[in-house]
């Protein structure tokens, strides 16, 4: 019993110093970013403020964008930024990008492992190049852009796929228009969430976010409410809860994505169920930074 436990600790060991040369080695040249403020209070959400790239970028202005951010001045302690770059713009964030900016990747595979994927980016893949966040499920990529969209079990099998990895996924769900005049938009978050909740352990659950994108909202310049938006963020909350543990309805953080930007982050972030926010045209500008600061 001694022997398995020294072999245990040893192998501790080497795992840390893995991950210590690890964590130098992506974090190499980058600016450490500033801090302000207090961290969430025990008991409390952290905020959880994502930018979505989506397929937007050139060389240079990927680099005139992160020159931007690094910058712009201090991240709130209570809130985890994390940029979601295009893949081919992965390499330029992980190496120059503050370090106070997790980086994310707006897709990975069903395939656990490297193999004959054509085209395909694997989770196993994006954690060896020192990614730590991933976007699976947005609408974009469920509807299908001239080709066959993304069903809710194999969303729910990719988000998996990509925790067990040792990615953190922010899972995206969302109801169109014409479901939310119908009264609808609960039961197509439900059907989003239900295959995931089959195949996540609650420990799974720690690594995941939910980020809430009215489909109606994306890209189109309509904004919910703030009132909206915390009607359904409750409504999340209380289905997590039913459906998978009163724990993890407390913890995991529900994130809004419909067109957030400064001008209306603050009454956003300010209601008790919106933990953060989904970003995607805004997160291309120097206005990234005041949905960040909008916690303040």
């Amino acid at each position: 019993m001694q022997f398995v436990k020294k072999i245990g600790e040893e192998a501790k060991k080497v795992s840390d110093k893995v991950e210590a040369k690890m964590e130098k080695i992506v974090h190499k040249g980058r600016p450490k970013g500033l801090s302000v403020g207090e961290p969430a209070a025990d008991g409390e959400r952290t905020y959880l403020i994502g930018g979505n790239w989506k397929c937007n970028g050139t060389m240079a202005s990927v680099a005139e964008l992160v020159k931007t951010f690094n910058d712009a001045g201090p991240i709130p302690a209570n809130v985890d930024v994390a940029i979601c770059a295009p893949y081919i713009h992965l390499g330029v964030v992980l190496s120059t990008l503050r370090a106070d900016i997790a980086i994310g990747a707006q897709n990975s595979g069903l395939s656990e492992k490297m193999g004959a994927y054509t085209g395909e980016i694997c989770a196993s893949q994006l954690v060896d190049a020192g990614v730590e966040w991933v976007i699976i499920g947005h609408s974009e990529r469920r509807e299908g852009f001239g080709m066959a969209g993304e069903d809710e079990e194999l969303c729910a099998k990719k988000l998996k796929v990509a925790l067990d990895a040792g990615l953190k996924v922010m899972f995206a769900i969302g109801e169109k228009k014409e479901e939310r005049e119908s009264g609808v938009t609960m039961d197509v978050c439900a059907k989003q969430l239900e295959p995931a909740a089959e195949l996540l352990s609650e420990e799974d659950w720690a690594n995941v976010a939910i980020a809430y994108e009215p489909v109606w909202a994306i890209g189109t310049g309509l904004t919910a409410t703030p009132e909206m938006a915390q009607e359904t963020h409750k409504s999340i909350r209380e289905w997590v809860a039913e459906n998978v543990s009163a724990e993890v309805a407390k913890a995991v953080r529900i994130q809004y994505g419909g067109s957030m930007k400064g001008a209306n982050a603050k009454e956003l972030l300010a209601q008790p169920d919106i933990d953060g926010g989904l970003i995607g045209g805004a997160s291309l500008k120097a206005d990234f930074f005041n949905v960040i600061n909008g916690v303040l």
